[in-house]
């Protein structure tokens, strides 16, 4: 398993707003440099050590945020002509790391809770609905060819 950067994907950094009222969560505006285009928003409720994936999307772009706990976000770049082929790239996101992560099409992803319990943002470009069947290949999580274990790794 080779870890390391995986082309095109990008990890942004986002804003948080506080003061005595509360927190606002910055996630994906229509003037960030890295938007693309809006096609649906959903949320997925993630509960600790459960893993969701992996699957591969044939046509369309990811932007996902951990807003409420902790995820691990496991990249795996599936594309044959890419420099990065074969890299795995863990990102640990919620509430230690507030970010956005951009997936482009062809890169294989899933992820694990962390917390007791998390919420996922999801913000593709296109809606789910809207794409034909064969858009995404859906991967065992555990029996696969993905040089990657989910297990915690304690040193």
């Amino acid at each position: 398993m080779s870890k390391g950067p995986i082309d095109g994907v990008k990890v942004i950094s986002l804003k948080r707003i506080a003061d005595e009222r509360g927190t606002i969560y910055h996630m994906l505006r229509s003037s960030d440099e890295h938007f693309k285009k809006f096609g649906e928003i959903y949320f997925s409720k993630v509960y600790k050590d459960a893993v969701k994936g992996w699957h591969t999307h044939n046509t369309i772009t990811l932007n996902y945020c951990c807003v409420v706990g902790m995820i691990k976000l496991v990249l795996f770049d599936s594309r044959k002509k890419s420099a990065s082929y074969g890299n795995i790239m863990e990102i640990f996101m919620g509430d230690d790391n507030y970010c956005l992560a951009q997936i482009p099409i062809g890169v294989t992803n899933g992820h694990k809770g962390i917390s007791d319990w998390s919420l996922l943002a999801s913000c593709p470009d296109l809606p789910h609905d809207q794409l034909p069947k064969n858009e995404m290949e859906r991967i065992d999580p555990h029996h696969n060819d993905i040089p990657y274990k989910w297990d915690r790794i304690d040193n």
